[in-house]
């Protein structure tokens, strides 16, 4: 049956009607995993149809595979919701939006039918809302701690990603790419020795992250991912779940708020300062009571996420900057002046690690 009726014959069994609307919604069309998302809606009722793929060609780091533990499995997401976990977290204010339908498709797909949900995008939200939100996954991540492993968790995540992306990181050395007029420009002065020292330590500082203690993550904790519902967060794209060092999710989604261009460069310093305290505030809040020196030692070490990035800022500086999804071009200047600020905000980060890591019994960083 071609893609357009599958569609139709779904919503009428979903919302009841056969005259639905399919409005396409951003993704990033390079995941080999996702076939589509769509708004869908019709007779007053509305959901977001996504649909999960192992048949679609994509080549590289973004390619589907089968293997339950890597971070790019197929299907993932469609068991982490028929599992019930991506709901474990909703009496701390974290849930994700309840599904609707889960159809496995006679082509091998699966089509997600998911809760349309309407509420403020956290790519809009104040600093206040972000910080609330970091508390709220404090409570959620130290109350359920490591669950009972499940054979699709994602595993190794934090190394397998950072290993598959590997563009431009022959120009970390190269003088003529940090000549370039964006990198020159907006680039802090001694980021380059900075980003150098933290590719090289790459390994220590994976390393550290998988011997620390655990909890079931998100892995792709960014504001994209993230709506209010009421007082509450409603998390989308639990692609990547599975098994993450506790402080991780927090040590990317404070960066990333930043980098993607929802919070100013200018006001990283208190964010991730209020971020951290309310996350550790959840923390206690859920009768936590681990050592709070081991989430300051995840979050700082969860540095390492960004190695790549400055690797790809040098590739591309001399190509048309866009946003996530490709639709919009945004300014060189804007970006490349915001991202070095972060970057040297977590070139702090990654020496704060070196530094607290052998007070918690771990090796010295090679730099150290």
């Amino acid at each position: 049956m071609p893609e357009t009726a599958l569609r139709d014959a779904e919503a009428l069994d979903v919302l009841g009607t056969g005259n639905a609307v399919f409005e396409p919604l951003v993704h990033n069309p390079k995941n080999g995993v996702t076939a589509g998302v769509w708004r869908v809606s019709g007779d007053g009722r509305t959901a977001v149809l996504k649909v999960l793929t192992r048949n679609k060609e994509a080549t590289g780091r973004w390619a589907a595979t089968d293997d339950p533990r890597h971070w790019n499995y197929w299907r993932r997401e469609a068991d982490a919701y028929e599992s019930g976990l991506v709901r474990v977290w909703e009496r701390y204010g974290l849930r994700a939006p309840r599904l609707l339908a889960c159809v496995e498709r006679a082509d091998g797909d699966v089509a997600l039918w998911l809760e349309d949900v309407r509420g403020e995008p956290a790519t809009s939200w104040s600093l206040d809302r972000h910080v609330s939100h970091t508390r709220r996954l404090g409570a959620a991540q130290g109350a359920v701690g490591e669950p009972a492993d499940r054979r699709w968790f994602s595993k190794r995540f934090l190394r397998e990603y950072v290993g598959s992306k590997t563009r431009g990181q022959e120009l970390l050395d190269d003088d003529e790419a940090w000549r370039q007029p964006l990198v020159r420009d907006h680039f802090p002065a001694g980021l380059r020795r900075e980003m150098v020292r933290l590719h090289h330590d790459r390994e220590w500082f994976l390393d550290v992250m998988e011997a620390l203690p655990r909890t079931f993550s998100h892995l792709d904790l960014w504001p994209a991912n993230v709506r209010a519902d009421g007082p509450d967060s409603v998390l989308f794209d639990w692609a990547f779940a599975g098994d993450g060092a506790l402080g991780e999710d927090l040590g990317n989604y404070v960066p990333d708020s930043v980098f993607d261009l929802f919070v100013p460069a200018a006001r990283l310093p208190e964010y991730a300062a209020r971020a951290y305290e309310a996350y550790l505030h959840g923390l206690r809040e859920s009768g936590w009571r681990g050592d709070e020196k081991a989430v300051r030692l995840a979050v700082c070490a969860s540095a390492v996420k960004y190695d790549w990035l400055t690797a790809l800022s040098l590739a591309r500086a001399g190509e048309k900057q866009t946003d996530y999804g490709g639709a919009r071009v945004v300014s060189g200047e804007l970006r490349y002046r915001e991202r070095g600020l972060t970057l040297a905000f977590l070139a702090g980060w990654a020496q704060e690690a070196r530094e607290l890591a052998p007070r918690l019994g771990f090796s010295a960083a090679p730099s150290a």
